[in-house]
């Protein structure tokens, strides 16, 4: 009399739902979040394409925005955060976009379109997105005087992205008496 065969999967699902959930879990904890200090931004890996020249950020309050040229929201942000630049970059506050595009054509013809006040930059070598792992397309990293994180933004939705992010930059700001 043959046996049936018995299949593997039930002894497969419970091992591969194991390793998913650790290595979620791992990634999850390798992730960039607020009190963490931000990586130190590298001339050589990011090159100016737009605005002002490479930033100077020692003791400054930073919004470094990361966005894509395929990005519709990262698009519709640009204009707040040249507002940013404009108030806040007299108090010691600076924007600094970083675009993720694969090809810096990409970056550059979209930042020509919209002509940023403030320092925008490829991240060529894709090494900064890969170190601070951005979730979304675009994601600000509130970074204090002291370079830690402070406050993550995901996503951009308008006005309410403009308020939240404009309080927690003057909070920054008074914090350090400017």
């Amino acid at each position: 009399m043959l046996l049936p065969e018995r299949s593997p999967l039930p002894r497969i699902v419970p091992l591969a739902l194991f390793w998913l959930g650790a290595c979620l879990t791992l990634c999850a904890r390798a992730a960039l979040k607020e009190g963490d200090p931000f990586p130190a931004l590298d001339p050589t890996e990011l090159r100016t394409i737009a605005g002002a020249a490479f930033p100077e950020t020692k003791g400054k309050v930073i919004l470094v925005d990361f966005w894509a040229s395929w990005c519709a929201p990262c698009k519709a942000s640009f204009p707040m955060l040249s507002r940013f630049q404009r108030e806040f970059g007299p108090r010691g506050f600076v924007v600094v976009g970083i675009g993720i595009d694969e090809k810096v054509a990409a970056a550059e013809t979209f930042v020509r379109k919209l002509a940023p006040t403030f320092p925008t930059l490829h991240d060529h070598s894709q090494r900064l997105v890969k170190k601070v792992e951005v979730p979304t397309m675009p994601t600000s990293f509130l970074v204090g005087r002291d370079g830690k994180v402070k406050f993550i933004h995901r996503g951009f939705q308008g006005d309410r992205t403009e308020k939240e992010l404009r309080s927690h930059i003057e909070k920054l700001l008074l914090e350090a008496g400017q």
